[in-house]
């Protein structure tokens, strides 16, 4: 990634971040306390929602990154062409916000109907925002036939995001959770806790990173830290009560960033803008250790090319912090059904197995195995393994992620502090 382009992508970001702080208080007045929009056609049958999407042309907002996810996006875009007649048409992002920027604007602007996005692949902090003020359409979920498929007993991140309750208004479509990529030609012992970390950077100065927050593994890296350092965990699971709580629970945090810092790549002085940018690092031998959010991250890259093939994956012993992604519809999407379809398929069995697959994406599946049929999980049994792959048991605790507000006031101080 160039400088041109990082500096350029860190202005998009602040911009769309400015713009949802501006026009999110519009909508606070406008939207009232309502938790979404009541399906306009609460009625329908599942094969009438599937005869209103054909000819639907479904504007998916979703991160562009990476071109592995990019590819898959345009394969379910081609299946759902054959199988329903709806066109998909990828809008990339370079952040969220963006997109709930739009939501929000067009709200304020009175455009209740007829918007200009029909899905968005949504995370917490921003479901939450949008959930809040009124801005999703639902409860709609429990509608898609796929999701009875769906393991919301051992994967309970399915029915909870960062805290809040979905209640119906976001499909879940993949599983992810923090693990660390090493290079095992270079690393022998990788750190397994936070207070480890610090330790092993001092030992090893330039070779560890992480991107600036708001990427999305940068700001969770903060988490994971402040999990382990807070005086008080269980805290951060409610919103941040007062000024004086946050600061009580976050000076461990900063204390841990200061000490951590001059240790980093470019002595900290610097951070790679995307989670992309920092695994690119490590493929280059510029650092050791990177992190990632997919525990089939490194398998995948090795099969693509873009890691070494040496490289593989470690968890702390104390757990990692692990969610599920999502996607939403707006309140005011122009084709409704086209989404929901769309939706539908993502969670089902075929788009679930092969998006598992390393060589396509390596995302862990929502569903339970169990519930489907002997023809269904040949799909997954069929997948290919990769000695860079922790099985599922190997991968330790799963720690929840903390209220949405805690993210938003820590990514404010973070650029405050060290963004420059």
């Amino acid at each position: 990634m160039s400088t041109t382009w990082g500096w350029m992508e860190a202005r998009l970001k602040g911009a769309a971040a400015i713009m949802v702080a501006m026009a999110t208080a519009v909508a606070v007045a406008m939207a009232g306390t309502a938790a979404g929009t009541p399906a306009a056609a609460a009625g329908d049958s599942w094969e009438d929602i599937v005869a209103k999407a054909r000819g639907q042309i479904v504007y998916w907002n979703a991160w562009g990154g990476d071109e592995r996810i990019n590819a898959y996006i345009a394969w379910a875009g081609r299946r759902v062409a054959e199988d329903y007649g709806i066109t998909v048409r990828h809008v990339k992002l370079s952040d969220t916000a963006e997109a709930v920027a739009r939501v929000v604007a067009e709200k304020a602007a009175g455009r209740d109907t007829g918007g200009s996005i029909d899905l968005i692949w949504i995370n917490g902090e921003n479901f939450a925002a949008m959930k809040k003020n009124g801005l999703l359409f639902g409860p709609f979920v429990e509608r898609l036939p796929n999701f009875r498929l769906v393991d919301t007993v051992n994967k309970p991140t399915t029915l909870i995001d960062f805290t809040v309750p979905v209640d119906g208004l976001e499909a879940p479509w993949g599983m992810a959770k923090i693990n660390f990529i090493y290079d095992r030609a270079r690393v022998t012992a990788p750190p397994r806790s936070m207070a480890a970390f610090l330790d092993w950077a001092a030992a090893h100065p330039g070779r560890f990173t992480y991107p600036a927050p708001p990427d999305f593994i940068g700001s969770t890296f903060l988490k994971q830290v402040l999990i382990e350092t807070t005086p008080d965990p269980a805290l951060l699971q409610a919103p941040v009560p007062d000024d004086a709580a946050f600061a009580r629970a976050t000076t461990p945090l900063w204390d841990y960033l200061d000490a951590l810092h001059p240790h980093l790549w470019r002595g900290g002085k610097t951070f790679p803008r995307t989670g992309t940018a920092q695994l690119q690092l490590l493929d280059d031998g510029e650092i050791d250790i990177a992190i990632s959010f997919y525990p089939s991250d490194a398998a995948s890259l090795i099969q693509h090319g873009r890691l070494p093939k040496t490289a593989r994956v470690f968890v702390l012993d104390g757990g990692t912090i692990g969610n599920t992604h999502f996607v939403a519809i707006p309140y005011n999407a122009r084709s409704k059904e086209g989404a929901m379809v769309l939706a539908n398929f993502l969670m089902s069995p075929e788009a679930q197995a092969r998006k598992q697959n390393l060589e396509v994406w390596g995302d862990q599946t929502v569903l339970d195995i169990a519930r489907l049929s002997p023809a269904e999980r040949a799909l997954f049994e069929a997948l290919p393994d990769h000695p860079a792959l922790l099985p599922p048991e190997a991968l330790g605790p799963t720690l929840l992620e903390p209220h949405p507000s805690w993210m938003t006031r820590i990514e404010r101080a973070w650029q405050r502090r060290y963004g420059g």
